[in-house]
């Protein structure tokens, strides 16, 4: 394939360290531009990482004709408003998860992608790593007999006050954050949605006002017996982990979420026999995303996930987070 798929960043998080190295890395797309609120700033990431063009507004890049695609690693609370100004300026969208703060929010985006027929994919890297190939094909199986229990953990620190997990105005938190993940695996692996949900959370006074979930504890019932326990943190210790528990044994993979170039383990345990290890090729799960966006995107392939997905996961976590913040059920 000759054509590439121009791509333009808006904005210069800490997660653009992983994420443009890798999209330059794809064999069907290029970063031409980014962003940031000063063109100083702009200049300053374009310079480390090799991209020809700089621009000291969101605005101006939208307006760009030489990029075709955006990726938006904004603050959540922001991602409505630049996904929304990025198709009116007709570009594809890439953005971070989660893909807006509310199921209301996703819905409007997807009347948006729809009225203007270009692709809007919410950035949930992991699900793109061979890990998880491999996990749905033993789960398809039914390798550890039917599945019944979801067990998965996610959490790190997230430093200082100025960060922005720290900001309610910025769509801060664990739940949004960290446990957005542990939902959308939950939901992936067993293909519904769940029936019911529980939560529990832990707070603190936010930068900005108001209450900010430091952590939180969550569990979803799904149709027919299968039940996640989750649990993530933006001030714990760092640990990532999943595990799947059916009726003849469990599947276990470390590191999940995490970004694996090399080569890694799923462990497939069954109940009193030995440990079956399926070694799994090292890949950049954030390469073959942006390899398959663009492939959507050039070719016209549907996209593997699309924005009723997006909306389906974020009315779990409001639910979720409705449920915390109740606190109810004294016993």
């Amino acid at each position: 394939m000759s054509e590439k798929l121009r791509w333009g960043v808006l904005g210069s998080a800490r997660i653009v360290r992983k994420t443009i190295p890798a999209l330059q890395e794809t064999k069907n797309g290029e970063v031409v531009g980014i962003a940031s609120r000063t063109e100083e700033k702009a200049k300053e990431y374009a310079d480390k990482h090799g991209i020809p063009q700089a621009f000291g507004s969101y605005e101006a890049l939208l307006a760009s004709p030489d990029i075709q695609a955006v990726y938006i690693p904004l603050p959540n609370a922001l991602h409505l408003e630049w996904i929304l100004k990025s198709l009116d300026a007709g570009k594809h969208v890439l953005c971070e998860k989660p893909l807006a703060m509310t199921a209301a929010e996703c819905e409007e985006i997807a009347r948006k992608a729809d009225e203007t027929g270009l692709k809007v994919l919410e950035g949930f890297m992991y699900r793109f790593h061979p890990r998880f190939e491999k996990l749905q094909e033993l789960l398809t199986a039914h390798a550890v007999g039917k599945l019944t229990f979801i067990h998965v953990g996610h959490s790190f620190e997230a430093g200082g006050e100025e960060n922005i997990r720290w900001y309610t105005a910025l769509g801060g938190g664990a739940l949004f954050d960290a446990g957005c993940y542990c939902v959308n695996v939950s939901r992936m692996v067993t293909a519904q949605e769940p029936a019911r949900v529980a939560a529990f959370g832990n707070y603190r006074d936010a930068n900005d006002g108001g209450q900010i979930d430091t952590s939180i504890a969550g569990m979803l019932r799904f149709p027919g017996s299968v039940t996640s326990l989750f649990d993530s943190g933006v001030n714990l210790e760092r640990r990532n982990f999943l595990e799947l528990t059916g009726t003849e044994g469990r599947l276990y993979l470390d590191n999940p979420f995490g970004l694996l170039d090399e080569d890694s383990v799923l462990e497939e345990h069954h109940f009193g026999q030995d440990t079956i290890y399926h070694q799994i090729k090292g890949e950049n799960h954030f390469v073959r995303m942006g390899e398959h966006f663009a492939d959507s995107v050039l070719n016209g392939t549907p996209l593997r996930y699309d924005l009723r997905d997006a909306a389906n996961n974020a009315r779990v976590l409001e639910a979720l987070d409705h449920a915390a913040r109740k606190q109810d059920g004294d016993v």
